[in-house]
């Protein structure tokens, strides 16, 4: 029997006792976990309360996927938007290429038209990588544009496997490795996409996969990365739950049994079940470098994790925005909807219409007093979006003067409280329309018109 060896971890500054190398496990029918994925009722939350530690690394980054897996639910962008929304990434990602990446389908003319025009930009973040299928065709186009790393598709659950794929996992893995094989050959890595892998076989299948990809890694010497795709959004980061639905578990399986290094490991999560941006800052924190995200969250089905949240995420970890540009979420919102046509849900945090809009007249109140008491950080100084209050039957006083405050942008010498005449005057207007059985909000339009009759009646000028 061979004697594991005891190695010293630089990251840990500890000794430990090198892990069991798991190999392949055949079986004869697909390990689907029934038990957890019954089709006929909700999925399992299963615990073994098995703990694993923190093990966050020095450096965390952000990988986008709004070209590739956020066109699989929207019409096609044009290669002009696809250009400029790059530009906004790489003034997002600021100086430190917080944004490390972006990946492009190649299989259109405008597609590929977009890569070239991206790549002869010059940015060095986000790089420009690909997305292909594991076939030697979709090979060929990589080689043609000259990217110097691309996605692979690699499905690793049994429901794959099998019912997809029609393989065993051994002739799937044997596929998969001699497409990566192909790759490296050619001197491009590959970053090998590991679809449904929160219904996989941690352990039976994708352990020993990633083991192969990393001899594969040493022996051409150029870096194999892995995604961890939660393609069906299952993936949970309570402590001690079961694996393949713990991303914790599946993380520290990567690091510790597969010696997968930390920046090679990226997180690529959906939102099925509400847990994209949980599972991806889980993912940060047990140890990948990288979550993938598309902006606005834009992808197939409840889709992806927002680009934008997790910026604040990092924000909130380190302390710190390292160089991000937050403002340009606001420019990329405001773009969208003028140029592309597309409204993000207006309550959506960061860049919905509402987001920092309060409507009930006892917050109003406060934030009239004082803004941090209802506002859940300087929105203007951080995002160019000042709290706002809209106008409605619960407004009150406070809610009128807060919206004409910051309307017209008042200084603080010509700001006007709730005893103001012209705030008195438009809120006797707003309580006839209730009264005469309004139900909508008052809109910016109607509250300017009733603003400015009112500095016209009462002889006051405002500002």
């Amino acid at each position: 029997m061979e004697e594991r060896q005891v190695r010293y971890n630089n990251h840990k500054n500890l000794l430990e006792l090198e892990e069991h190398f798991y190999k392949l496990v055949e079986v004869e029918e697909p390990n689907v976990f029934r038990n957890m994925f019954p089709y006929d009722e909700v999925p399992k939350i299963a615990f073994n309360d098995r703990i694993v530690p923190h093990d966050m690394p020095n450096d965390i980054w952000i990988t986008d996927t709004t070209f590739r897996d956020g066109q699989q639910s929207r019409a096609p962008y044009s290669t002009e938007q696809i250009v400029t929304i790059y530009d906004y990434f790489h003034r997002l990602g600021g100086v430190n290429g917080k944004i490390r990446q972006c990946e492009f389908f190649l299989y259109s003319k405008k597609d590929r038209d977009a890569v070239y025009k991206c790549m002869e930009r010059g940015y060095e973040f986000p790089e420009v990588t690909s997305w292909i299928r594991a076939s030697r065709k979709d090979f060929e186009l990589v080689k043609e544009i000259g990217m110097k790393e691309t996605g692979i598709l690699v499905s690793c659950s049994d429901y794959h496997i099998f019912y997809k794929l029609k393989m065993t996992r051994k002739e799937c893995m044997e596929h998969y490795l001699s497409v990566v094989k192909e790759c490296l050959e050619t001197g491009i890595s590959p970053r090998c996409h590991l679809e449904d892998i929160t219904r996989a076989d941690i352990y039976g299948f994708v352990i020993p996969f990633c083991l192969e990809l990393m001899k594969l890694q040493e022996q051409y010497k150029i870096p194999v990365k892995i995604r961890a795709c939660d393609t069906m959004g299952y993936g949970v980061n309570f402590s001690g739950a079961v694996i393949p639905r713990s991303v914790q578990g599946i993380i520290y399986g990567l690091k510790t049994h597969a010696g997968v290094p930390s920046e090679n490991i990226e997180w690529h999560g959906h939102n099925d079940f509400y847990k994209a941006v949980t599972n991806s800052t889980t993912a940060w924190l047990y140890g990948a470098c990288g979550v993938n995200c598309s902006l606005f969250g834009i992808g197939e089905r409840t889709g992806n994790t927002p680009l934008e949240a997790m910026i604040f995420e990092y924000a909130q970890l380190r302390g710190t925005f390292d160089g991000m540009e937050p403002s340009v979420i606001t420019e990329l919102a405001e773009y969208y909807e003028k140029e592309i046509g597309y409204r993000v849900p207006s309550r959506t945090p960061f860049v919905g219409a509402n987001f920092n809009v309060t409507r009930a007249g006892i917050h109003a109140d406060g934030l009239l007093k004082n803004e941090e008491i209802y506002n859940i950080f300087d929105t203007e100084k951080i995002l160019k979006r000042p709290v706002l209050v809209a106008v409605s039957n619960t407004s009150g006083l406070a809610g009128i003067a807060h919206w004409i405050n910051t309307y017209f942008k008042l200084n603080e010498d010509k700001k006007v409280d709730k005893q103001h005449p012209v705030v008195v005057r438009v809120k006797e207007w707003v309580d006839k329309e209730y009264e005469s059985g309004r139900v909508t909000v008052i809109t910016e339009d109607e509250l300017k018109s009733v603003i400015e009759e009112s500095e016209r009646d009462l002889g006051i000028a405002l500002g």
